[in-house]
Parts: structure tokens; C-alpha cells; sequence
């Protein structure tokens, strides 16, 4: 047992030795703004400010880019050594804290070419890769896992939930050279697969074939009526009849009111339309498949995955409710070192997080209690002093005179 723990040890040691990093930022200090260009491609792009936010688990590696202002969209970007991710595994991981509760609004990075322009950098502005969470309302809630191929940018064709509450989350995009991937949040695994499958990066590989017609006696009804089965002969009653209880009124007058009918009710006798009892079909040969064949149009790209230059990543997004934090970014090509890093920041200070949070909501709570008795007290001393002055109004003028 302790050989494998050892093991396994060594083979994570050796990942992260032998790994790239292409990319880290942790927002320890102010130093970050040496890193990072604001966009100037709009005069009203919100601000960024270095931030833990209300609640954190540790000052400093809390620290993080948080959104400052409401309804504003966002553009800010950093860049590294261009790089090509050909026959390695790219490895996209950050963290998102909504704490303000977000309504509508973004929460995911942007990986763009090396010559991204970063002061022109707008939402028009070309990338390769577009991930992380999106929220808006009770209907968006979900991770955004989006391609660049060929000048198209391709969505998921699956569902990936995001994480919809004010604590800070783990969001990790693992690319594989064999054309795969996988999404992890909180480094648990949502969702992987291929990317051929899951993205319409090209035609299908099998189509239905066009010359394949359903057999003209193919029955694919599972049901029939019951041919022994027959009407009863008192089943056909009408659905309305006449009042029965209706009378004439005495002030008809045919010649000028015309016939009288009494009205129409509902027929108290009435069946509905009879339909025969339905048994198995005997001749039922089971929903007809289109059969399918190889799509001719179809051609195999063993690269998918491939991006040739990556150079830059950016915040390009819109929020209504400003306060997210974004921290913990990196880029590398190790699933391994991706996990270490995770160890170091996310997973230390997310228990001491909710501890804080919590300690916060009792405080808030205690407050608000204090608040309602104060208000309560004071409510109730007033309602005496009217009552008391209410009994002086009472009083005869010439009372103490009488004394």
C-alpha cells in the first residue's frame, strides 16, 4: 500500500516536472495590471477591480478580477508565448465566485490568437476557444464549451449545468490530441466525449440512405380494433336534447317572436362517439429504422483538436449585476499539473469560504434580530406615551380646581 502510494506520488511529481505551462495568474497584487490591457474599443467597458469580495478563505489567495459595475459588458485580456497544442493534451482551468448573486451575466474566459489586438479587443473579436459558465434568468444556466473551426464558432450540442450560487467554482476544459474531451467542475467530471460527436464540426459520418424506402407492407401499427368487438345497439344517443322543464313564456308572440323552441341541454344519456376495444396486432413487424450508409460527403480530420497559434485570453463579457471574481487561470498541457494547482488554490480555501459566508448569514441573522426587537420596543413605548397622553386629553379642565 505504501509502495503505490509512493508510486503514485513520483507519477505525479514527474508530470509536473515534464509539464508546460503556458499560462498562470493568480491576482496576488496589483502587479496583475502589468499583464493585463483593458479594451478602449468602447468608452463605457466596465471597470476590473483586485478584489476577495465580501467573503473569502484566504486574503491573499482569494484575491481575484472582480466586475465593478452594473449593466456594463467587459473586455479585458492577457498575453503569453504563442504555442500550438498539436499532439498534446490543452488544458484550459479557472475559478468563478458569483457572489453577488448574478442575475444575467457571463462568467467564462476567451482564448484568442497571438494577434489579437487588446485595446480593439470587442465581442466581434475572433477566438479560438470560448469557455466557462453563462447565466441569465432561470432558463441559461449552463457551461458554454464553444470551438473555432474553419471560421465558425461551434456550440456543444449537450447540456452542461453550471453552478448558480455565491461560492467560488472550479471550471476545467481538458482537450485531448485524440480528438476527446472532458469538462470538470468543483475537478469532479460533467461531461466528456468526442468532439466529433458532440460538436457539428463536420458533415455526419452516416446518413440514411436515400434509396432505402419503407416496404409498402410494412405494418407498424402495435394496435388494432378488436374485430369481434361491436356497437351496442342502444349506444346511439344524441348529444343534446330538448329541456324537458322548458316552458313557452306567456309573452311569446310567434307571429313577431317567431317559433318557439325550448332550448338545447346536455344529454344526461349521451355515450360519446363508440370506438371498437383494441388488441395486439398479429401482423405488427415494430417501428420501421431507415437503414444508413456511409456518408460520401464525409471526410475524417484527425485534427480537430488543433490550434496552431494560441497566444492570448480574455474576459469578454456582459453583466447586469457586477461582483464576480475570477481567479486561479492557467494553461497548461498536464491534466496532472492542472490538478495541483487546483490543490494549492481552489481546494484550500474553499471550506474556509463557506465558513466565513456562514459566520457572515449568522451575524446578518443576530443583527436583524436585534433590529426587529429594537423596532418592536420603541413601537410599543410610543403606542404608551399616546395612550397615556390620549387619558390626559380625557381629563375635566377644572379637574385639579374640584381637588
Amino acid at each position: 500500500m505504501i509502495r503505490s502510494s509512493f508510486s503514485l506520488l513520483l507519477l505525479v511529481l514527474v508530470a509536473a516536472v515534464y509539464s508546460t505551462d503556458y499560462f498562470v495568474e493568480k491576482f496576488e497584487d496589483e502587479s496583475y495590471k502589468s499583464r493585463w490591457v483593458q479594451s478602449t474599443a468602447k468608452s463605457d467597458y466596465g471597470d476590473f477591480k483586485l478584489s476577495h469580495g465580501k467573503f473569502y478563505g484566504d486574503a491573499k489567495k482569494d484575491l481575484g478580477l472582480q466586475t465593478s459595475q452594473d449593466a456594463r459588458f467587459y473586455a479585458v485580456s492577457a498575453k503569453f508565448d504563442k504555442f500550438s497544442n498539436e499532439g498534446k493534451t490543452l488544458v484550459i482551468q479557472f475559478s468563478v465566485k458569483h457572489e453577488q448573486k448574478i442575475d444575467c451575466g457571463g462568467g467564462y474566459v476567451k482564448v484568442y490568437p497571438s494577434d489579437t489586438d487588446q485595446k480593439g479587443l470587442t465581442g466581434d473579436s475572433p477566438y479560438h476557444i470560448m469557455f466557462g459558465p453563462d447565466i441569465c434568468g432561470y432558463s441559461t444556466k449552463k457551461v458554454h464549451v464553444i470551438f473555432t473551426y474553419k471560421g465558425k464558432n461551434l456550440l456543444i450540442k449537450k447540456e452542461i449545468k453550471c453552478k448558480d450560487d455565491e461560492f467560488t467554482h472550479l471550471y476545467t476544459l481538458i482537450l485531448n490530441s485524440d480528438n476527446t474531451y472532458e469538462v470538470r467542475i468543483d475537478t469532479e467530471k460533467v461531461e466528456s466525449g468526442k468532439l466529433e460527436e458532440d460538436w457539428d464540426f463536420s458533415v455526419p459520418k452516416r446518413i440514411p440512405d436515400p434509396n432505402a424506402k419503407k416496404p409498402s407492407d410494412w405494418v407498424d401499427e402495435e394496435k388494432i380494433d378488436d374485430p369481434t368487438d361491436t356497437k351496442p345497439a342502444d349506444w346511439d344517443k344524441p348529444e343534446h336534447i330538448s329541456d324537458p322543464e322548458a316552458k313557452k313564456p306567456e309573452d311569446w308572440d310567434d307571429e313577431i317572436d317567431g317559433t318557439w323552441e325550448p332550448p338545447m341541454i346536455d344529454n344526461p344519456e349521451y355515450k360519446g362517439v363508440w370506438k371498437a376495444s383494441q388488441i395486439d396486432n398479429p401482423a405488427y413487424k415494430g417501428p420501421w429504422v431507415h437503414p444508413e450508409i456511409d456518408n460520401p460527403e464525409y471526410v475524417e480530420d484527425p485534427n480537430l483538436y488543433l490550434y496552431k497559434d494560441l497566444g492570448a485570453i480574455g474576459f469578454d463579457l456582459w453583466q447586469v449585476k457586477s461582483g464576480t471574481v475570477f481567479d486561479n487561470v492557467i494553461i497548461t498541457d498536464s491534466v496532472e499539473r492542472a490538478e495541483e494547482f487546483a490543490k494549492e488554490t481552489w481546494v484550500k480555501t474553499r471550506e474556509p469560504e463557506k465558513k466565513m459566508k456562514d459566520e457572515q448569514d449568522e451575524a446578518d441573522r443576530k443583527k436583524e434580530e436585534e433590529d426587529r426587537k429594537k423596532r418592536e420596543a420603541e413601537e410599543k413605548s410610543k403606542k404608551t406615551d399616546d395612550d397615556e397622553g390620549a387619558d390626559d386629553d380625557k381629563k375635566s379642565p377644572h379637574a385639579d380646581d374640584e381637588l
